[in-house]
């Protein structure tokens, strides 16, 4: 077989376009496939026979042979098509605009998701602008290739993306355990606008949201989601009376302090500690705290009292012991644990529709720890998180994405105004599961 026709299988070369011939050049270490089109081009948008117009030269680089470098040169032509004006015609064996071959982008895509971001482009001979546009391309091939969202159980949480309180609010799909959509802020406004933009029959679709006992989050269910139930997580209500604990803890401990006691001393995180992950020594210290610590004693068997409701399956039963625990709260006489009894009673719907549903923002929970992660990862660099699919070619879906906007040194203003800023900025769009290449994509 030919070096030509060798070429032009491996590389899947078809008509109109030939390789014309294969200049090796070994002290320089690369191999050139000279590629020619012939006949008539066609327009890459309306695909129609059009007359041409000129031509330019250009290179690929393609996957090595051995070890020699493999370029791809051609004349690719340009076509006056009378729709479309002046277009260059397209090449089967890579995006336009890009100046490497699918195959070559795959390999880097692959690698990324198993190197460091640098690695990859010192052991491939590339630099970061290079591997920067195959992500981005990856990236746009993922968004074209997804699908319609879908989803019936969704969860909605902020995360912190910056210093100042910067957040943004990250929709997820709990069943699918991917991201939706990312939202700047966490107002009533941004949610309102993520929602108002979907079909009717998508949002009627919702099932159950999942959420923090956030008034934005609740609001634009009320308004956006006619059928969906409403269920508080967990973790956010074990988390208030967590707090609760504490305030009562703090000042206890003050009052013990003011009479020279120093029994609260270091014991802090014992009282908000699950005693089934205690050790047999934190639990007998436990046990002879509360026979001191009398009110932070009560406040914590109140809060692990509320830890063991959720197992209940009849929204009758778990109403009525839900009540029965906020009327013992009430009585305490621990302010703290008095509110947190209001709390109970404010949004028990949405408690008792978790219970019953087993619903939980676990998923949402864990997408923002990665976010955090790649976020503390990121150093000096702004992120703007986006949802998106699958990453270029892989079939493997990383579960999220977002984009380097661009290094904040020097830079002493927040950032006001989030959309302009990524439009200004943008450039790399990097895989979540590789996080070592600081990228994101979101699952398919």
């Amino acid at each position: 077989m030919r070096d030509r026709d060798l070429y032009a299988q491996i590389l899947g070369i078809t008509s109109p376009w030939h390789v014309s011939d294969v200049r090796l050049d070994v002290p320089a270490g690369k191999v050139e496939v000279i590629v020619e089109h012939r006949g008539t081009a066609c327009c890459p948008q309306c695909g129609k026979s059009c007359p041409g117009y000129d031509s330019r030269l250009r290179r690929w680089r393609h996957l090595d042979t051995c070890q020699l470098q493999t370029v791809l040169v051609a004349e690719v032509p340009r076509v006056e098509c009378p729709e479309h004006g002046v277009v260059q015609a397209s090449t089967p064996w890579s995006d336009p605009g890009s100046r490497f071959t699918a195959l070559f982008e795959r390999v880097v895509i692959d690698w990324l998701r198993e190197a460091s971001f640098s690695a990859v482009a010192r052991r491939l001979g590339l630099t970061w602008d290079e591997v920067d546009g195959i992500m981005a391309r990856a990236v746009e091939r993922g968004l074209a290739r997804r699908a319609e969202p879908s989803a019936r159980r969704i969860g909605m949480d902020e995360t912190s993306f910056q210093k100042r309180h910067e957040y943004v609010t990250v929709v997820t799909d709990l069943d699918g355990r991917r991201v939706l959509s990312v939202l700047e802020g966490r107002t009533r406004e941004s949610v309102d606008a993520h929602f108002s933009a979907q079909p009717a029959h998508e949002r009627e679709r919702v099932e159950v949201v999942a959420m923090d006992m956030r008034r934005p989050y609740m609001d634009a269910a009320a308004r956006w989601l006619p059928n969906a139930a409403v269920c508080f997580d967990r973790f956010h209500v074990a988390k208030h009376l967590g707090d609760a604990v504490n305030t009562v803890r703090k000042a206890e401990h003050k009052r013990l302090r003011a009479e020279g006691g120093r029994t609260l001393v270091g014991p802090k995180y014992l009282w908000l500690e699950s005693p089934g992950s205690m050790l047999p020594a934190q639990r007998s210290l436990l046990s002879r705290l509360k026979d001191v610590c009398t009110r932070t004693g009560r406040a914590w068997a109140l809060k692990e009292a509320a830890s063991r409701l959720w197992d209940y399956v009849s929204v009758g039963w778990a109403r009525k012991v839900w009540l029965s625990w906020a009327a013992l709260a009430s009585r305490s006489k621990l302010e703290p644990m008095v509110r947190a009894a209001r709390m109970v009673r404010k949004h028990l719907e949405g408690i008792l529709n978790t219970e019953v549903l087993k619903a939980t923002s676990a998923a949402a929970e864990s997408m923002n720890a990665r976010i955090q992660r790649i976020n503390g990862m990121s150093c000096v660099y702004q992120l703007q998180l986006v949802s998106e699919t699958r990453c270029g070619t892989s079939e493997q879906s990383p579960p999220l994405t977002y984009r380097v906007i661009g290094p904040m040194l020097g830079q002493g203003d927040p950032v006001n105004n989030f959309r302009a800023r990524a439009a200004q900025h943008a450039k790399a769009n990097w895989s979540l599961d590789s996080w070592q290449s600081r990228a994101i994509s979101s699952a398919g």
